[in-house]
């Protein structure tokens, strides 16, 4: 089974810069990927940003391309999503996830089986 546990939210002004932890433990897959999805109150689960661990390569919602950049530590078994510029509309709940989705799925929730609990991001001047 494997644990993902979140830190690094709070409450900033519009754009500030905040960076979210995403700590692995436990048993992961093999060619797993690893995302963050956030989650506004009463909304559905929202794509961010994605890692594919084989090869690396890197995928993000259109409206955080070049302000947000996610990435892993091997050694500290650790995601991060570094987030710059925050705007009002970044608000939400950060959750991290972890699965095998198949390319055409990468941005939804039902690609991934493992959740964080999540941590909280306020943007708001």
């Amino acid at each position: 089974q494997v644990q993902l546990v979140e830190s690094g939210g709070g409450l900033v002004q519009p754009g500030d810069s905040l960076r979210l932890s995403c700590e692995v433990s436990g048993r992961t897959y093999n060619g797993y990927t690893m995302a963050w999805f956030r989650q506004a109150p009463g909304e559905e689960r929202d794509f961010v940003a994605a890692y594919r661990s084989n090869g690396g390569r890197t995928y993000y919602e259109d409206s955080v391309k070049g302000r947000f950049t996610i990435s892993r530590d091997n050694a500290k078994n650790t995601v991060y999503l570094e987030m710059n510029s925050l705007k009002v509309e970044d608000t939400g709940v950060y959750h991290c996830a972890i699965g095998v989705p198949i390319l055409s799925a990468i941005r939804s929730s039902r690609g991934y089986r493992d959740w964080g609990q999540g941590t909280q991001v306020t943007v708001s001047s």
